[in-house]
């Protein structure tokens, strides 16, 4: 009797292990294909037609929501927390990217029920007929969903504020001097929320808290030297602005 305990439960530890592997592997592609939108999205200042760049950021998240979905019939029955850090990494990038999304779209910060909201999968018919063949007696739900945890979100808006850094930077190459200001407001509200959750939040949140305030005050910089400056000033010195004061934080934070 021991030895049959034993054997069916190595065979659930493998079984566990599989899935987690496949989990991992899902992970990387929803990763991969984020970066690729935000990516794509970073074209948005100089394309000359935006609207077209937002319709295929869309499409690139379409195809992000359906290995979501395989992730979530993957959990199906599961505890979720047991194999969360196996689907981490793919479902911060997957914020940062729709955050960014958001930002472009309406200049303002997308909510984690918003994006829960777009995690909601529904079964289709040719799913449901090959189901039906294979498996009868072990009866899917016709709907599941994947919730984003709050501290995936967290992470994943911290990193965008990296991406507004450079949307900053590039508009003011392409001679848009409004967004860095937006921007700067935007990204100073993130900085005090995230200051307001300060060091009770996990340690992965404030530890992105460092580089959220050297990405707000290179933007603030870029603004101060625009607003003294004003558009008189060569666009490749802006781009100095912004790394200078990286090394002069760095040097008040006292860090290498």
């Amino acid at each position: 009797a021991v030895t049959v305990a034993s054997a069916a439960f190595q065979m659930e530890l493998d079984t566990r292990h599989d899935k987690y592997e496949r989990l991992v592997k899902l992970s990387r592609d929803i990763t991969i294909e984020s970066k690729r939108t935000i990516f794509l999205l970073h074209r948005f200042t100089s394309a000359p037609n935006g609207e077209e760049i937002l319709n295929e950021s869309e499409v690139k998240l379409d195809a992000v929501r359906r290995k979501i979905k395989q992730v979530a019939q993957e959990l199906i029955g599961e505890d979720m927390y047991q194999f969360h850090r196996a689907i981490s990494p793919g479902l911060q990038e997957y914020v940062e990217a729709v955050s960014f999304q958001y930002f472009i779209k309406t200049r303002s910060l997308i909510s984690v029920e918003e994006i829960n909201k777009q995690l909601i999968f529904t079964m289709e018919d040719k799913e449901e007929t090959t189901n039906m063949t294979s498996n009868s007696h072990d009866k899917q739900p016709h709907t599941w969903s994947l919730k984003v945890t709050p501290v995936d979100y967290l992470l994943g808006v911290a990193d965008l504020t990296g991406e507004l850094m450079r949307l900053c930077i590039s508009s003011v190459g392409n001679g848009d001097i409004d967004t860095p200001f937006e921007l700067s407001q935007f990204l100073r509200q993130i900085y005090d929320g995230f200051t307001f959750i300060g060091n009770t939040g996990p340690y992965e949140v404030s530890k992105k808290l460092y580089t959220l305030k050297q990405s707000l005050a290179k933007v603030e910089n870029a603004c101060y030297t625009l607003k003294v400056r004003g558009s008189e000033i060569p666009k490749h010195m802006l781009a100095d602005v912004f790394s200078t004061k990286t090394e002069l934080i760095d040097q008040e934070e006292g860090l290498p």
